[in-house]
């Protein structure tokens, strides 16, 4: 295995079953290809609207299996082009268990591993808690032809602790497969300087979160957002990729679908562990408490 390989991340619009989004998908992972990369990641949930916006219980329909048409295509795509493809997707595991998953095919179109969401929101738009079950995969390093992914989805990406115990499995990467973005209803309550005020806070607090996660752990961090409105959510793009001590490799803008391409080098990791060695440092007696819900009432 080399030392390094390209990553690429798609940022494009949802519900990629309609037949002109699917084949704007696959154009887009071509392209990927073409440009060079060996691993490419997709927004979460793609083939689909964010249909979690509502409570409805004929989107349980929208949950398939592997061997569903559209990720027959996708694995043959990831083989014919001999690239590692992430498909994040809704899954049905069996009647009445759902979840939030993404799939990783390997170069050679077999399944590589998959990983299910661990952390289920549930906030006014975002209903996840209605249709997903909780994930049951654990963190995990998913190792393929080219390197070791850490796939974390969307909601993930906010738990510094889901991203130490993925880093801690020994991937080359954490990817956050992502849909999200800012509500209408939020800026409608207030004047339009605050809401966009507030509007940049989010996105500048979705970037911070995740570039710490890359300085905390000296490890390459990739986020593939949507884009486009959906309902009152207007999903706010920005898909970035940066390097193990947090500087930005790339990042797309708010509206423009496309691929972004960056290098993924292990011997950079190595070298940023070195200069700041948070890994070694940790006091692994002492942290306890992270598996209690709250420790502040103890004395």
């Amino acid at each position: 295995m080399s030392d390094t390989f390209f990553l690429a991340t798609l940022q494009c619009r949802g519900n990629a079953l309609i037949p002109e989004r699917f084949e704007r998908l696959c154009t887009l992972i071509i392209k990927a290809a073409r440009d060079g990369a060996q691993v490419v990641l997709l927004p979460e949930l793609i083939l689909h609207d964010y249909f979690c916006i509502q409570e409805q219980a004929r989107h349980f329909d929208l949950a398939h299996e592997l061997t569903t048409e559209p990720m027959r295509a996708l694995a043959t795509l990831a083989k014919e082009r001999s690239i590692v493809l992430v498909v994040p997707y809704y899954e049905r595991q069996a009647s009445g268990i759902y979840y939030n998953s993404a799939v990783v095919f390997d170069a050679d179109g077999s399944v590589a591993g998959k990983y299910r969401k661990m952390h289920i929101p549930d906030d006014p738009g975002f209903y996840e808690k209605y249709y997903f079950t909780p994930g049951d995969t654990g963190f995990k390093s998913i190792p393929t032809r080219y390197g070791n992914l850490g796939v974390l989805i969307c909601w993930d990406q906010w738990y510094p602790e889901a991203a130490r115990l993925t880093a801690l499995r020994g991937c080359d990467v954490l990817l956050y497969p992502t849909a999200i973005g800012w509500d209408d209803e939020e800026a409608e309550q207030r004047t339009a300087g605050e809401a966009q005020q507030l509007e940049q806070r989010h996105l500048d607090a979705w970037v911070t979160i995740q570039r710490s996660h890359a300085i905390a752990n000296g490890i390459y961090v990739a986020a593939a957002n949507r884009i486009g409105r959906e309902g009152h959510l207007r999903f706010w793009g920005n898909s970035f990729i940066v390097g193990p001590e947090g500087e930005m490799l790339g990042r797309m803008k708010d509206d423009e679908d496309g691929v972004l391409l960056a290098e993924i080098s292990r011997n950079r990791s190595e070298q940023a562990r070195r200069t700041w060695p948070f890994l070694r440092d940790r006091r692994i007696d002492a942290f306890g408490g992270l598996t209690r819900r709250w420790i502040g009432d103890e004395t």
